[in-house]
């Protein structure tokens, strides 16, 4: 294995501890969840771990380097996450205003959207970047093997933990969001607070520094 065993226990559990603090993946894979199922909930999980997954691979080529040498792309992805998020949130909510109070399915969200927001909204936030270029080498060990390797195997394990935090937090919110969709009022109440989370999200990555 490239990776000293003793740097991967001490990572395994730094990234369980990381990954039970709520952040924005999770939160925004709870929203999936609660609105469009368990299923939603899955999927979103994907998607948001998918666009991690593009930054293991950006961190490991070296692209850290274009980030910290302009800044300025840094601020742009940040802006663009931040603005695709209040975009989700508006349209969440107007879709509550709009849709047909008798109809089940009004609210929803498809599975192939939930992915599909899920890479957008991973991919939008370099904070996600930021944080794999600063965490991952504090449990590289050149020494042990090749460096890129260790990268690979120390990404993949953070993958792998995120899809069974985050993928348990979307199924369990996407039980007790469709237990709640039965109920007209619940499922006004589950949009309108769901787009508010998303917006939330939103303005907090835009201000953040």
């Amino acid at each position: 294995m490239p990776v000293d065993a003793h740097l991967l226990a001490a990572f395994t559990v730094s990234t369980i501890v990381a990954l039970v603090t709520p952040g924005p993946d999770m939160l925004f894979v709870l929203g999936c969840g609660m609105r469009g199922g368990p299923r939603a909930g899955l999927l979103a999980t994907l998607g948001v771990i998918t666009g991690d997954a593009l930054y293991v691979v950006a961190a490991v080529t070296g692209l850290a380097v274009m980030l910290t040498t302009f800044p300025v792309v840094f601020t742009m992805l940040k802006l663009a996450g931040a603005a695709y998020l209040i975009h989700l949130g508006v349209q969440m909510i107007r879709r509550r205003k709009d849709g047909e109070v008798g109809d089940p399915a009004a609210g929803g969200m498809p599975g192939r959207r939930a992915f599909l927001n899920g890479v957008v909204s991973s991919a939008a936030n370099p904070q996600t970047f930021t944080f794999m270029v600063a965490f991952l080498p504090q449990f590289i060990d050149p020494a042990a093997g090749p460096v890129w390797a260790q990268f690979a195997v120390l990404g993949g394990v953070l993958i792998v933990l995120e899809f069974l935090a985050d993928g348990t937090v979307g199924v369990l919110a996407g039980r007790i969001g469709g237990w709640l969709r039965e109920r007209r009022a619940a499922r006004r109440r589950i949009d309108t607070a769901t787009g508010s989370l998303f917006i939330g999200l939103g303005v907090r990555l835009a201000a953040e520094r």
